[in-house]
């Protein structure tokens, strides 16, 4: 092989293992919801993936989901939570308001309708204690 092949075949690599990292390792930053008048709220943009992607609630309380979805895409047509029975379209240029009361605590995937676009709903138990953790991921009393 000559020392382009080498080059070319390197930089498909990277490449590859980027776009792996990408969709499969990489996370955003966590949002935790705002409390008002006793519902937590959560702002995402779907534009090329959720933003933010992990999303920080408490259980047992009703919980306001604004979907703004910032594309005409295919693959963020729709937002699926299934440990919730949700499955709701998502309009272009719209904000979608999806409500619901998570009853216990856990991490709950969420992703588009195609399964390509993931994001993770970390719901954290309802003590009146409650402080911030180190890592969305990890629940804390």
């Amino acid at each position: 092989m000559s020392v382009a092949q080498y080059v070319v075949t390197g930089v498909g690599l990277a490449a590859i293992a980027w776009v792996l990292w990408y969709f499969l390792f990489s996370t955003g930053p966590a949002a935790a919801a705002v409390e008002g008048d006793g519902v937590q709220e959560v702002r995402i943009t779907v534009k090329g993936g959720y933003t933010p992607d992990t999303l920080v609630v408490r259980a047992g309380q009703p919980v306001r989901l604004q979907f703004y979805r910032d594309e005409t895409a295919d693959c963020s047509e729709r937002v699926v939570f299934e440990d919730f029975g949700i499955d709701t379209a998502l309009p272009a240029f719209q904000t979608t308001a999806i409500e619901f009361t998570p009853p216990e605590a856990g991490e709950y995937r969420f992703r588009c309708g195609m399964n390509m676009l993931k994001g993770l709903l970390v719901v954290e138990p309802a003590t009146a204690d409650r402080r911030p953790s180190a890592s969305p991921h990890a629940l804390h009393e």
